[in-house]
């Protein structure tokens, strides 16, 4: 089912207003923590968490929070239409030059997606260090994973297959994008990943078989 909340626009005011939230927050690091990425993340997740239902103001039925470190989702709530909705919170340090960071599993997303009222949601919080030990939140995206372009995204070997963004400074958005388009693109993409995949698995395979072969003739001096 298509949410009012994304279809409509109103998703952009939320950014707002996370970033207004977040950049208002005093300072929540202090010198040991504030090098440390996931320990910020941390931070900035825990205050979300604790705050988001009242930025969402009404557009938020009934709200869960305290999702364990490898559920799908950090925080969930239930709109007035009682769409579902999970998000997964992912913050960036904007001055390191690489990040790619995990979203989450093709097979898992597949399955969350069987229900229409169900909404896969990215947070992505982008920040700057500002006077030592300040963040200063520069950019927030909150988005169904969708809106994301797969132009920006890929797939890492992991288990069914881990969609990943492919460069955190590099986010493409393609506002109201039809989930029925993303989803078979997503199909398509995969449908290019595992024959390479089983490409890389034959060829560790043939490098096992010859390992193996060395091992049987040698000598056992082990007994």
């Amino acid at each position: 089912m298509k949410s009012q909340l994304f279809y409509s626009g109103a998703y952009e005011t939320i950014e707002g207003k996370i970033k207004s939230f977040l950049n208002e927050q005093p300072d929540f690091l202090n010198a040991s923590t504030i090098g440390s990425p996931r320990a910020t993340g941390d931070a900035i997740q825990s205050i979300l968490e604790s705050n988001f239902e009242n930025i969402i103001g009404d557009y938020c039925k009934t709200y869960s929070q305290g999702f364990a470190r490898r559920a799908m989702a950090d925080l969930a709530f239930i709109d007035q239409e009682d769409l579902y909705y999970v998000v997964d919170v992912k913050t960036h340090r904007l001055e390191t030059k690489f990040n790619m960071p995990n979203i989450t599993s093709v097979e898992r997303l597949a399955r969350f997606y069987e229900d229409d009222k169900n909404h896969f949601v990215v947070l992505m919080i982008a920040y700057n260090i500002d006077l030592g030990v300040k963040i200063k939140v520069e950019k927030v995206c909150f988005i169904p994973i969708e809106f994301l372009s797969w132009d920006c995204l890929t797939l890492g070997a992991l288990g069914w297959g881990q969609i990943q963004i492919a460069n955190a400074n590099n986010i493409i958005i393609e506002q109201r994008c039809s989930r029925k388009k993303w989803m078979l693109e997503l199909c398509d993409t995969l449908f290019e990943f595992y024959p390479r995949e089983i490409g890389k698995i034959q060829h560790r395979i043939s490098y096992f078989e010859k390992i193996k072969k060395q091992w049987e003739e040698k000598n056992d001096v082990w007994i």
